[in-house]
């Protein structure tokens, strides 16, 4: 019994050693392509707006790895893309600089974080669902072994890779509509707020020249009474002047 057993651990140290081999190269072909201009290409590359919006890719790591990993991660490219370190691309550098650091800064927050994951959950969800169509469909259609494309590990990891990506660009559209209602509502709001400023200021520039012209007003009706009064009596005046005055009676003499 224990002969077997020793005749099998070799075979497991074998299989771990081979695993661990595996990771280490594949380890070392990512970071082959870790030189700054690579990297700045690749974050710039012609549809990176909707591959930047996943910030796993941007950062190249899968969603498992724990927040040092991606810590590490981010902090190894944002050395490789700085500005001060790429003299000669300084101003694409700092947009690929400012690309990683947008990615961090998702990441490291919690919540944001398992959005993030939450849609690689529904990636799969729903690439296992589409999977299992195809698979009815062949049942369906009397071909129930035939294989299908996503059977290849590869292809399947692909498969969900496309989905991640659809449902981050259809997240970042939702948030662009909802940024651009919210745009349109403050604007409207500050436009109420804006004519009523009017309004207000246009209420109080006119009781303030009311008020400023009370006083004209007053001395220009007290003109007006005066004025009338003066000409009745000037009229009654004249009025006296051309009327027929009566002889004075004087008594015969004898």
């Amino acid at each position: 019994m224990s002969s077997s057993s020793a005749r099998e651990q070799p075979s497991t140290s074998k299989e771990s050693f081979e695993d661990f081999y595996t990771e280490v190269k594949e380890i070392e072909k990512r970071d082959s392509v870790l030189t700054p201009t690579q990297q700045i290409d690749r974050l710039l590359r012609p549809g990176s707006t909707y591959f930047n919006l996943n910030p796993f890719e941007v950062l190249q790591i899968e969603p498992e790895v724990e927040v040092a990993d991606i810590k590490k991660r981010y902090r190894t490219l944002s050395i490789l893309v700085h500005p001060d370190k790429n003299h000669d691309n300084q101003e694409r550098a700092q947009l690929a600089f400012d690309i990683v650091s947008r990615a961090w800064k998702i990441l490291e927050n919690e919540l944001s974080r398992k959005k993030c994951l939450e849609v690689y959950e529904e990636a799969k969800g729903r690439t296992d669902k589409m999977i299992a169509e195809k698979r009815k469909k062949l049942k369906k259609e009397g071909r129930p072994m035939e294989p299908i494309p996503e059977d290849d590990p590869t292809k399947y990891k692909h498969a969900i890779y496309v989905m991640v990506m659809k449902l981050f660009a259809d997240m970042e559209r939702r948030r662009q509509k909802l940024d651009q209602r919210d745009q349109e509502e403050r604007k409207r709001k500050r436009e109420t707020e804006i004519e009523e400023e009017e309004r207000i200021k246009s209420d109080r520039e006119w009781q303030q020249n009311f008020e400023e012209s009370r006083q004209s007003r007053v001395n220009s009706w007290h003109d007006f009474q005066s004025g009338t009064s003066k000409s009745k009596k000037t009229k009654k005046q004249k009025h006296m002047t051309g009327m027929m005055v009566p002889p004075k009676f004087k008594p015969e003499s004898r």
